[in-house]
This record gives structure tokens, C-alpha cells and sequence, in this order.
């Protein structure tokens, strides 16, 4: 029994492509969006600008009490003027669980291509975050939390 809690506290137990699997990544999720986003109350859309790279979007659709929906991409503009989104991920990020789980993408003409109806599909969804934003902190992106917020009242100082 004590060996069983030992492969617990490594790791060893998760298992790729199952349901225990999904929820461990769901969590690493989390985390790594915390680390490019710590505060998802500063704007409902934001830019990431690294040098030398493409510039992160990230626009919040939905906040409730312990949810929160945003859409993660790339603009990347064409030669005609039109202009692709990819990916684009729209993910949900649970507080109170602290796990962040993508809900659908979309192709470039904003059809659905997964929408993580299987454990399958929801794992290549959540695994290809997990990747994109390994590659995004790598990259260096990270969007800034205000440093001096609006004060709460006007102060009237032409008297």
C-alpha cells in the first residue's frame, strides 16, 4: 500500500489517455496559463508582444463567478488583407478547481474542427495547449497585470 502512495506523490500513476491523465493535464494547463495570464481581470482583450515573435491574442468572452471563457490565438494577415486566426482555441478556465479545459477550436473560416466530444479528442485538444503554451513561455509572452490601477473615486482638485 505505501508503494501505491509512493507512485502517486511521483507521477507514475497518470497515464496518458485516461480520464486520470486528462484531469493531471487539465491542472498543468492551469498553471502555465497562469503563468502567461496571471490576472484575467485586467482586460477583456489582450496583446502579448515578444520580439522576434508573432503577437499572442487573448480575448475573454464569458466571466461568471467561477468561470472564466477566453479564445487564445494569432492574427496572421494575409497578402490579400484578410486576416486568419490559428489556432484558435476557446478554453475554460475553472477557479475554483483551478484546471483549464479547451472547449472547441476553430478552422479559419470559424468552423469547429474539435470539439472534444471523446476522451480522445478532449486529451489532443488539452495536450496541444499544454504544448502551445510551453512554446508561448518559451517564447517569452506574458500579459502584463496593471501596475497603477484607476483610482475608485474622481477627486475634484479645480476647486
Amino acid at each position: 500500500m505505501l508503494a501505491d502512495c509512493e507512485l502517486v506523490k511521483t507521477g507514475q500513476i497518470i497515464q496518458p489517455r485516461t480520464f486520470s491523465g486528462l484531469m493531471d493535464l487539465y491542472e498543468q494547463n492551469y498553471i502555465r496559463l497562469k503563468k502567461i495570464v496571471p490576472d484575467l481581470g485586467i482586460a477583456d482583450e489582450m496583446i502579448s508582444i515578444s520580439s522576434g515573435h508573432l503577437d499572442l491574442f487573448l480575448s475573454v468572452t464569458e466571466r461568471c463567478k467561477f468561470t472564466t471563457m477566453l479564445r487564445m490565438t494569432y492574427h496572421l494577415h494575409e497578402e490579400n488583407g484578410t486576416t486568419h486566426y490559428e489556432p484558435d482555441l476557446h478554453i475554460r478556465i475553472y477557479h475554483d478547481a483551478r484546471i483549464a479545459e479547451v472547449q472547441n477550436r476553430l478552422d479559419r473560416n470559424h468552423q469547429r474542427i474539435y470539439s472534444g466530444d471523446t476522451l480522445l479528442q478532449k486529451w489532443k485538444l488539452n495536450r496541444f495547449l499544454y504544448k502551445w503554451l510551453g512554446y508561448c513561455l518559451f517564447q517569452g509572452h506574458y500579459f502584463h497585470p496593471i501596475s497603477n490601477p484607476k483610482p475608485k473615486y474622481n477627486i475634484n482638485l479645480s476647486t
